[in-house]
């Protein structure tokens, strides 16, 4: 890898092959393989991330938004793309994108099956989800007995998969509560499929559930985090590699006197003699003001170096007198599953949010 000389955020594709290769290997012979790649990649570049995978050979991509879906098709990736949470306003863009709505609810439904007559569409693919116990999208078991009849009164639109969300499936404690979203999906699947006459792809299982629950695969599974190299499960991380490392350099070393302060507010005070080291980075980049104050830290020339005071705009502080070090040394923010996890754990968070919270402004480089 080569040194950093400013922020860089090294994107090694090289694991997202190993990881998706790792993931692959869990499924049976047959079951397709739906990429998330919503939100930049988790953070990483989309655009990059969408044709390694293509080349590797995943059937399908999912994103969140409308937009983020354009984006891969601007860029020539032509495999079908999911949208999981598009809004009706652009469902015309949609259409004209080759793109493919998550329709979750009786209105959506109505909505979209009317932007798509209006277009003089014909089995358009869509993609229907149920709530069986996240409770944030989805029909219902009350709501989703009128699916076959809207479907059933319209040529426009055909079901290309039924899918759902697990809500703890890394989580052994929650066993019960996920074999019953399981029997949930299955029931509501039953119903819909007795009456529409076609059976579409069947997605439930994310990461850990690919893992955890082999027999809950159907014919279709999404990962989104481990990809990136990860998989909320410690033992699990240990089979991953993470894509993504974020990295800076030291801009200037500060050397304090008892009693001197740091940053804004003064919110660092030296108690003895103290090496300050300046990195051009900060809550801009997505380090937020959570990590100042000790509670978390970075690697310099291997050695874990808190950070100090204020997290600024687009600086940070870090204690290095115990470390040998000297000004344009490479300093890794994260670039590993136990760097990753600490971090976000001392911040009160967890890996999803820190790797996708890494600014646009930083620069992706791709590690071939």
């Amino acid at each position: 890898m080569p040194k950093a000389e400013e922020t860089v955020l090294e994107i090694d594709l090289n694991a997202l092959v190993h990881n998706f290769k790792t993931l692959k290997s869990q499924l049976s012979p047959g079951v397709k393989f739906m990429s998330v790649i919503k939100a930049y990649a988790y953070g990483n570049d989309s655009v990059a991330i969408a044709k390694k995978l293509d080349e590797l050979g995943t059937d399908y991509f999912a994103v969140a938004y409308t937009e983020e879906g354009i984006r891969l098709r601007k860029a020539g990736i032509s495999k079908p793309i999911l949208i999981l949470h598009p809004q009706p306003i652009n469902y015309a863009a949609i259409i004209e994108n080759c793109l493919e709505p998550n329709l979750y609810s009786p209105r959506t439904l109505q909505l979209f099956i009317e932007a798509a007559e209006k277009r003089d569409q014909k089995d358009y693919p869509i993609h229907l989800k149920f709530n069986t116990g996240m409770n944030r999208l989805g029909f219902t078991q009350e709501n989703s007995h009128h699916i076959p009849e809207k479907l059933e009164n319209t040529k426009s639109v055909k079901v290309a998969s039924v899918f759902s969300h697990l809500a703890a499936s890394e989580d052994w404690k929650e066993r019960e509560f996920t074999l019953s979203q399981i029997y949930i999906f299955k029931d509501l699947v039953g119903k819909l499929l007795d009456q529409v006459g076609y059976e579409p792809l069947l997605h439930l299982c994310n990461t850990s559930a690919i893992f955890n629950y082999p027999s809950a695969t159907f014919s279709m599974v999404r990962s989104g985090l481990g990809l990136y190299g990860f998989a909320n499960d410690a033992i699990l991380d240990k089979k991953l590699k993470p894509v993504g490392t974020l990295k800076t350099l030291i801009s200037q070393i500060q050397n304090l006197k008892q009693g001197d302060t740091v940053g804004y507010g003064r919110a660092f005070i030296a108690e003895e003699p103290t090496r300050i080291a300046t990195l051009p980075i900060g809550h801009a980049d997505g380090i937020k003001r959570i990590y100042g104050h000790g509670k978390a830290g970075v690697f310099v020339n291997g050695l874990f170096a808190p950070i100090v005071g204020n997290v600024c705009m687009d600086i940070i502080m870090i204690d290095v007198t115990k470390i040998e070090c000297k000004e344009g040394d490479e300093v890794i923010i994260f670039g590993g599953p136990q760097h990753v996890t600490k971090l976000a754990a001392d911040g009160g968070t967890v890996s999803y949010e820190l790797i996708t919270g890494v600014s646009q402004r930083v620069k992706r480089v791709i590690i071939q």
